[in-house]
């Protein structure tokens, strides 16, 4: 998302400050509400992730995960994996 540039604000009318502070306020709301959903989302992810890792008796999918074979595709020192 790209910031508007700020206006010289002693170009401004009183009417357009009033709309001006309208419309920040409006977006804050909508950026606000938005936060609060991806939060609400996070913890339900989370939430499951926990009663997965308690179903299985504490081991992550990750525990598979060969960490260094990984770091090194990320790193670009290795090939990534044949899909073949």
């Amino acid at each position: 998302m790209e910031a508007d540039a700020f206006p010289d604000l002693d170009t401004l009318s009183d009417e357009e400050l009033k709309q001006l502070i309208d419309r920040y306020q409006a977006e804050e709301r909508e950026v606000s509400f938005r936060r609060r959903m991806l939060h609400g989302y996070i913890d339900l992810l989370r939430t499951a992730l926990v009663a997965r890792l308690k179903e299985s008796g504490g081991k992550s999918v990750l525990e598979e995960v060969d960490v260094e074979r990984l770091s090194e595709i990320l790193a670009s020192k290795a090939p990534p994996p044949d899909r073949e």
